[in-house]
C-alpha cells in the first residue's frame, strides 16, 4: 500500500493496482492505477468507499490493520459503523457485500438511487442496515460531521460527494481523479486530463453543476477515488475542471488524426505538420491504427484545432478513423475549428463522410479547403495542404 498521510482522523485504507492491462477494458494504463478508499476515525467510525475486487485482499487488510490500530488506542475491540458508498461501480463498490458480512451491525450510507441499484450487484438484503440520505443531509462522527451532496451523472446516476466540515475535505467520488499508481510520480494534468475526458467527458453539464456546489464550501483537502489526495494550489485542479466542463480549448494548437492504410495518407498528415510547425504552431500527431485512442481524444479536446486525415475503405471510413469520430461524439466534442483532408484511389468518400461527424458536433467550424489526395500527394495536393496550413496558422 502507498503511503499516504490525510490527517490523524482520516487514514488511507486504498490499494494500487499495476497489473492491470486496461482500465475499464479500454483504457491503456502503463503506470497502473489506484483504487482510494478511506476510514474516518471519531467517536463513530466510517470507511468512505470500497476498492475493485482485484484488491479485495489487500484492501481488507488495510482495514484490518486500521481498526486493530483503533482497538489498541480505546483498549476495546473496534468495529466501523458506518459505509458511505459515493458510487456503486465495481471498482469501488466491489466489497460492500464482504465488508457488511465481515461487519454485522455495519450500516450502509448512501442515496436513494444507491439502494435502487443495490440489488443489481449484491444478493445481500440490505435493509435494516440502510441510512437514507439526501442532498443537504448531515452524519456527525462525533468531533466531525459528513455533508451529503448529490451529484447525478458524475458519471453515474447515483453519484454523490461527500464534505466533511471540520477538517474541510471533499470525498469527491470519481472526480478529480487520475490514471496511475499513488506510488508513480508523473504530472497530475496530463493524466487527470486523459481520464477525465475520456470517463467523464459526456457529462459537462453534471460536473458544473457539482463545481457550483462545491464554490460554496470550503475545502482545504480533496480525496478522489482515483489518484492523489491533493491538498495544495486547489484552484488550479478546481479550474482545469471549470475547464474541461465547459467543453473550451486548454491550449492553442493543432491536434492531427490520421488513419492510413498503406502510408500515402500519413505522409500528407506528416507534410502538413512540418508546415504548421514551420509557422509556430504545435501539432500533436496521432496514428489512430497505432498510438493510444484514448490519448488521441484528449488531445482533440486539448487543443483548439484539429485535422481529420483518412482513406477511403470500402467506400466508407477506414474503421480507427470511425471510431476516432465516435468516440468524439460520444464525449461531446464541440467548439473546435477542424480541417478535412481526405484519400482515395477511386470515388473517394472520406471527406464526405468526415464532414458529416463534424457538422453534427455543436459550435464547430470547418476550416477550409478540404484537401484531396488520390493515392499519392502530387502538386496541386501540396498546393491544398498549403492553403489549408494557411487557413489553420494563428
Amino acid at each position: 500500500m502507498s503511503q499516504v498521510n490525510i490527517s490523524d482522523a482520516v487514514r488511507y485504507i486504498g490499494c494500487d493496482d499495476h497489473e492491470i492491462d486496461l482500465f475499464e477494458s479500454q483504457y491503456q494504463v502503463p503506470n497502473g492505477v489506484s483504487y482510494n478508499s478511506y476510514l474516518m476515525v471519531d467517536e463513530k467510525i466510517a470507511i468512505m468507499d470500497t476498492v475493485d475486487a482485484r484488491a479485495t485482499t489487500e484492501w481488507l487488510a488495510n482495514l484490518d490493520r486500521e481498526m486493530e490500530l483503533v482497538s489498541r488506542q480505546r483498549g476495546r475491540e473496534c468495529q466501523p459503523d458506518y459505509l458511505v458508498v459515493s458510487h456503486l461501480e465495481p471498482d469501488h463498490a466491489a466489497n460492500i457485500q464482504k465488508v457488511c458480512e465481515k461487519y454485522p451491525k455495519l450500516k450502509v450510507v448512501s442515496n436513494a438511487k444507491t439502494f435502487a441499484m443495490l440489488p443489481q450487484f449484491f444478493t445481500m438484503d440490505f435493509s435494516g442496515r440502510k441510512v437514507e440520505v439526501k442532498e443537504g443531509d448531515s452524519l456527525s462522527l462525533g468531533s466531525h460531521t459528513l455533508h451529503f451532496y448529490m451529484a447525478p451523472m458524475v458519471h453515474w446516476p447515483e453519484v454523490m460527494v461527500t464534505y466533511e466540515s471540520t477538517e474541510k475535505i471533499l470525498f469527491s467520488a470519481d472526480g478529480f481523479g487520475k490514471f496511475g499508481a499513488l506510488d508513480t510520480q508523473e504530472d497530475w494534468d496530463h493524466e487527470a486530463r486523459r481520464y477525465y475526458i475520456n470517463i467523464v467527458g459526456k457529462y459537462g453539464a453534471p460536473v458544473q453543476a457539482l463545481l457550483k456546489k462545491a464554490s460554496g464550501l470550503d475545502i482545504q483537502i480533496i480525496c478522489p477515488l482515483h489518484g492523489p489526495v491533493l491538498k495544495e494550489n486547489l484552484a488550479h485542479y478546481l479550474e482545469k475542471y471549470e475547464l474541461w466542463s465547459s467543453y473550451r480549448p486548454e491550449n492553442e494548437g493543432v491536434t492531427i488524426a490520421y488513419a492510413s492504410i498503406h502510408g500515402n495518407t500519413a505522409a500528407a498528415a506528416k507534410e502538413l505538420a512540418a508546415l504548421l510547425e514551420e509557422k509556430g504552431q504545435k501539432v500533436s500527431l496521432f496514428d489512430l491504427a497505432r498510438d493510444d485512442m484514448a490519448k488521441a481524444v484528449e488531445d482533440a479536446f486539448r487543443y483548439d484545432r484539429l485535422v481529420l486525415a483518412a482513406a477511403t475503405y470500402d467506400g466508407g471510413l477506414f474503421p480507427c478513423m470511425e471510431d476516432f469520430l465516435y468516440h468524439l461524439k460520444l464525449k461531446n466534442y464541440q467548439k473546435r475549428t477542424v480541417g478535412i483532408l481526405e484519400n482515395g484511389s477511386w470515388a473517394p468518400m472520406a471527406g464526405k463522410l468526415m464532414k458529416e461527424y463534424v457538422e453534427g458536433f455543436k459550435d464547430c467550424v470547418l476550416a477550409e479547403p478540404t484537401v484531396t489526395v488520390k493515392s499519392t500527394l502530387n502538386a496541386a495536393g501540396r498546393d491544398q495542404l498549403c492553403q489549408l496550413a494557411q487557413a489553420l496558422a494563428k
